[in-house]
């Protein structure tokens, strides 16, 4: 009886073992991008409400503000229309002293990939050195590459002008210091816009007020 206990309990561990995998792999590593802490960051991004409130002022941003400018091919220089974009992109952004934001450079399908790397990082950095100069922290801002054969906007091997471009996009929280619970940051968010929408004039008083006759206590009838 012992015998066959022994050997219903090794089969059962041999499952157990064969159900978990390989026991190296870091839990939640599934819906990992393959960087070691991903999984647990995401949960604490998720449980802390960070993840949600990024994305819930990132949906704002993009909404408000137009997100992406364009560049002439094979260059890095802004257009005075892009130049147009930015200044409300960086209006929006002196509002939310809170926020970070990332600047994704990317260039068309023309040209070798090691070159549109190099000039998508160049344009995200023009982008970045013109919102500097508009007043928005440098520490706020960070210029990275995605060149036009990994996300282009148009699938052409033509120049294309749609791919030739920068976007902008919410990145997160500032930390400074010790962390501050981020629902406590966004709560800051609102109460401020709500103080500034107290500041604003309101419109003159329309109400119609009663006609005083004499002799008598006011119109009506």
């Amino acid at each position: 009886m012992r015998g066959h206990m022994r050997i219903i309990l090794s089969a059962a561990s041999l499952l157990a073992l064969a159900a978990c995998g390989d026991m190296n792999k870091e839990l939640g590593a599934e819906v990992d991008s393959g960087h070691f802490g991903e999984a647990t960051m995401n949960n604490s991004l998720i449980q802390s409400g960070a993840a949600d409130y990024r994305i819930q002022l990132g949906q704002r941003f993009a909404r408000e503000v137009p997100s992406t400018i364009t560049f002439p091919f094979n260059s890095a220089a802004l257009t005075p229309e892009a130049r147009g974009i930015l200044d409300h992109q960086a209006n929006w952004m002196s509002q939310f002293p809170e926020l970070r934001f990332s600047v994704y450079g990317h260039t068309d399908l023309v040209g070798s990939n090691a070159y549109n790397k190099a000039l998508g990082k160049k344009r995200a950095q023009a982008v970045v050195a013109y919102l500097g100069s508009r007043g928005i922290a440098r520490a706020r801002l960070e210029a990275l590459v995605s060149y036009g054969e990994t996300r282009p906007v148009v699938m052409t091997q033509s120049p294309e002008e749609q791919n030739r471009r920068t976007v902008t996009e919410v990145a997160g929280f500032i930390q400074k210091g010790k962390p501050v619970p981020i629902n406590g940051k966004y709560a800051a968010v609102i109460m401020r816009e709500y103080i500034e929408l107290g500041k604003r004039r309101h419109p003159p008083n329309t109400e119609v007020q009663p006609i005083l006759v004499p002799g008598g206590t006011g119109g009506g009838g």
